[in-house]
């Protein structure tokens, strides 16, 4: 079959035409050699037009076409989107989009490499004539046969409209003060000059403050998603920070120029491009109108619960399934002694499996208490994260990283295919969690246990304290040494909190510090005796666990007994704290007590029991038995 290529096609290209889809031919097909990562992979490619050939860069979103053999050596092929871009002191050819026309096919012509420097003497020759074109057939010219050519194969496609260009009235134009073109984000590189791109904010991260070796700074983040699909991260520091924090909102859509790219860290950066936008003093953000909607509002790769068995630690995937139980939110004390929020759920889908989903900070009080209010209500939602961020510690879970996203009862086919399965037999059906030994819709690593278990299985004698969980009943509290006195003081950034006693002058004196004080601080340190159907054992519970089980703050109790001597009172509220079922989360651990080695068990958490979601675990749990 002979072809006629586009006549004249590289160096129109090269000269700066980007609109008029011709056909060459893929003389080399390379991968880049400094393309590890599968996900950013760059494929270099020789494009002739049967008298010149031009080096080229495949778009990233195309690499699967090289990877499926879509196209080859030899393979004539029409570029629907490109662009010419200077790369280390010569130009580039960057395709976008293109199809296949002939997979197979001999190399057409003899093309020779095209120079920059040969562009001047293009001004001579009129645009794709055959007359003036070194290749010219009797009957046609080259273009007309090439044209002819692809409508053999496929209907010809329409360039997109391209709207003149608008200036504002500010006088004569001057050099470079005309609009940068705009172009899809997956033709962004580092080597561009001027370059302007309209997407939609996906994504928006939180406000942080940094101190390093330069001093304080502030940083925050945001996620862009245009028309043709591609998504990169923009990036503002410090004084870029106050211009842009407040303009940028999710969901808007902006025309941002004059950004710097790096390449991206994929250590905090899960998007698929290699680069990413560092915005400066001199960059643009300008707010668009969504006319059209043709660009999404949200881009998704959902993967089926039972896939993340097989996915790495650390992660970035998106996840959809029904929520089938939700935990109450606690206070978590991080490494750096601050305080955040956790709230952990359980998510089901068609795979038959579930996976625990654990919330942080802000979306504890946000979708955390939506999704718990509906599930205690009987109402079993579908929530779509995006995302999230794999844990493998014991079994696979998921956590909420700052530029997750969640969305209740979503309104697009995957929620609705759920929601619909799941009516129909999911609600009825078991499934298996991905997230091993963990108690549907308890906290992370929840081992059952009973009383008993404890001292036959010899827990806590290892070198490692063991953690578990058990369902007990709290049958007696001692109340002579339920507290003790703590010192208040702030060591760093946490409270000191060793025991102190009063001075010759009446205040509180702690020997840690070597500091005296008017007022002292109340922690519990509550011994008691919890029992379930298999036996009984003491435990000691401290701070937040001593306020979880008695209600009342150690302070209040103090006082009571030994200020107030209201011994009535007292005992009313240490009696309506007894025979009251808890989900403990107990840390056994065995210690030296003088020359004697104890086992020590400190409760960690105490919640009071949800039946709905004990009733799931037993639920769960009686499958699994039947499945054996």
């Amino acid at each position: 079959m002979s072809v006629n290529l586009t006549a004249n096609a590289i160096p129109a290209i090269i000269g700066g035409d980007v609109n008029s889809k011709p056909l060459v031919q893929v003389l080399d097909v390379a991968l880049g050699s400094n393309s590890n990562n599968s996900q950013q992979q760059r494929y270099r490619l020789m494009l002739s037009d049967a008298v010149s050939c031009h080096h080229a860069m495949l778009a990233t979103q195309l690499n699967d076409r090289v990877q499926t053999a879509r196209f080859k050596k030899g393979s004539v092929v029409q570029l629907l989107d490109y662009i010419c871009t200077p790369l280390k002191n010569r130009k580039i050819i960057v395709v976008l989009n293109m199809e296949t026309i002939i997979l197979d096919c001999e190399i057409i012509g003899n093309p020779k490499p095209f120079m920059d420097s040969d562009l001047p003497t293009l001004r001579a020759l009129p645009d794709n004539t055959a007359e003036n074109s070194p290749k010219t057939n009797n009957n046609n010219s080259v273009a007309q046969n090439a044209s002819q050519n692809v409508q053999n194969f496929r209907p010809t496609v329409q360039p997109p409209y391209q709207p003149p260009p608008v200036y504002k009235g500010r006088g004569a134009i001057v050099k470079n003060e005309a609009p940068a073109r705009i172009i899809p984000i997956a033709a962004l590189n580092p080597y561009q000059g001027r370059w302007a791109i309209k997407a939609r904010v996906t994504a928006k991260g939180d406000l942080r403050r940094y101190n390093n070796a330069r001093g304080d700074g502030k940083v925050f983040s945001f996620d862009l998603l245009d028309s043709d699909g591609g998504e990169i991260r923009v990036t503002c520091f410090n004084a870029v920070v106050d211009r842009f924090y407040d303009t940028i909102e999710v969901g808007k859509v902006y025309l941002i120029s004059k950004g710097s790219l790096k390449p991206a860290q994929k250590n905090f950066n899960h998007l698929k491009n290699e680069w990413e936008i560092f915005l400066d003093s001199t960059s643009t953000v300008e707010l668009c109108p969504d006319e059209d909607g043709s660009i999404p509002k949200q881009q998704f790769s959902f993967r089926p619960i039972s896939d993340i068995e097989n996915v790495d630690n650390n992660s970035i995937i998106d996840v959809i399934g029904v929520v089938t139980s939700v935990n109450p939110s606690v206070p978590i004390l991080r490494k750096n002694g601050m305080e955040t929020q956790r709230r952990i759920l359980s998510l089901k889908d068609s795979s038959g499996r579930s996976v625990e989903l654990t919330l942080w900070g802000e979306f504890c009080n946000r979708e955390g208490q939506k999704l718990q209010e509906m599930v205690d209500a009987g109402f079993f939602p579908i929530l779509a994260v995006k995302a999230g961020k794999v844990n493998d510690f014991s079994g696979k879970s998921i956590g909420s990283i700052s530029t997750t996203q969640l969305f209740i009862n979503p309104d697009f086919p995957e929620a609705h295919n759920i929601k619909d399965w799941f009516n129909r037999v999911g609600k009825d059906s078991a499934s298996l969690s991905i997230s091993k030994d963990i108690i549907s819709g308890g906290p992370k690593n929840e081992i059952r246990k009973t009383v008993s278990q404890i001292k036959d299985e010899g827990l806590g004698r290892s070198d490692k304290p063991d953690w578990v969980t058990v369902r007990a009943t709290i049958s007696f509290i001692k109340t002579d040494t339920f507290c003790y006195t703590a010192c208040p003081l702030m060591i760093g950034d946490r409270q000191c909190n060793k025991k102190v006693t009063r001075s010759g002058n009446m205040r509180w004196q702690c020997d840690r510090c070597n500091q005296e004080f008017e007022e002292c601080d109340y922690r519990y340190l509550l011994q008691a005796q919890i029992l379930d159907h298999t036996g009984l054992t003491w435990v000691t519970a401290f701070q937040e666990a001593g306020e979880e089980i008695m209600q009342y703050s150690a302070k209040e109790m103090y006082l009571l007994k030994h200020e107030q001597e209201d011994d009535e009172r007292f005992g009313e509220i240490i009696k309506s704290s007894l025979f009251n079922q808890f989900v403990f989360r107990l840390k056994i651990k065995e210690e030296l007590y003088g020359d004697e080695q104890k086992v020590k068990i400190t409760v960690v958490k105490a919640d009071k029991v949800n039946y709905s979601s004990e009733s799931r675990y037993m639920l769960d749990l009686i499958s699994k038995f039947c499945r054996r």
